[in-house]
């Protein structure tokens, strides 16, 4: 049974009154994975001319994705000769990173196995990437390369979020931060932290909606921090599970109380019988 000629005009019209531009999705990953080698994995690279070569190789890539994406030739090769200009600070800060991972993480034992394996290093790096593009400006492709990471580790970093340098994620699963987020340095977030906003209608795009975390915090697994005239002091630590949407002075210890009971597993309280 052949699709219907309505439908296929349909669909046509559609992607010929598209805003922008689109580009494939799998020389994207293949710039991000390529760059990330050359920039940290042991390659068999004998030579600067060999180096200066595969360098060109993810120019030519980011330069194709631009293009695509705006459709402007000129744009695109200025957006791609800007980010490569930058490319050396935003190297040296993923060493900061990575370093601080090294220094504070007791189960990790040299800076290779950092990265070759760990999954926030990566998302950081991508976050990093992502970030240079969006403060150039260039459209889709930030969130299209953000989403990537998202995909391959379940840590979600918009590229608007301003974050400072030694930055550390530990295990990083679910870890949610938010386009207007700001951290400072030496922050180091666990898994399943929330950096969000209290207040997600459409008409909010352009105001501050999400937190500003300060220099030398903690934030333990689970916590969610919301709202963007929410602080978190410098030098405090956030204890896991908590919900924080006012401000928290510098030198803080936030945490959350439970009360845990142990018995015997005989009979059970009838509070918590249930039937499936």
């Amino acid at each position: 049974m052949k699709v219907s000629e309505h439908f296929i005009k349909k669909i046509l019209e559609k992607k010929q009154s598209s805003s922008q531009g689109f580009f494939d999705k799998s020389k994207m990953e293949g710039f991000v994975t390529d760059l990330y080698n050359i920039l940290f994995l042991p390659e068999k690279i004998n030579t600067e001319d060999q180096l200066h070569d595969r360098f060109e190789d993810v120019q030519t890539i980011l330069f194709g994705l631009i293009k695509n994406a705006s459709e402007d030739e000129g744009f695109a090769k200025e957006q791609t000769d800007s980010f490569f200009l930058a490319l050396p600070d935003i190297y040296s800060t993923l060493i900061l990173d990575a370093e601080s991972i090294l220094e504070f993480d007791p189960a990790t034992e040299s800076l290779e196995e950092i990265l070759l394996s760990y999954p926030g290093f990566f998302a950081t790096y991508v976050y990093r990437i992502s970030h240079q593009l969006w403060i150039q400006e260039v459209k889709i492709l930030p969130r299209v390369i953000s989403e990537y990471a998202h995909s391959k580790t379940g840590i979600d970093i918009h590229p608007g979020a301003v974050i400072g340098k030694y930055f550390f994620i530990d295990h990083g699963t679910g870890i949610v931060i938010g386009e207007t987020t700001e951290i400072g340095n030496h922050v180091k977030l666990y898994q399943g932290v929330t950096l969000g906003a209290l207040n997600v209608s459409k008409d909010k795009a352009n105001e501050k909606r999400h937190p500003n975390i300060e220099d030398h915090v903690i934030i333990y697994s689970g916590a969610t921090i919301l709202g963007g005239n929410t602080t978190i002091g410098r030098d405090s630590i956030i204890g896991g599970n908590v919900w924080i949407t006012q401000n928290v002075p510098s030198g803080s210890l936030v945490y959350h109380k439970s009360e845990i009971k142990i018995k015997d597993n005989g009979t059970l309280p009838e509070s918590l019988t249930f039937v499936i």
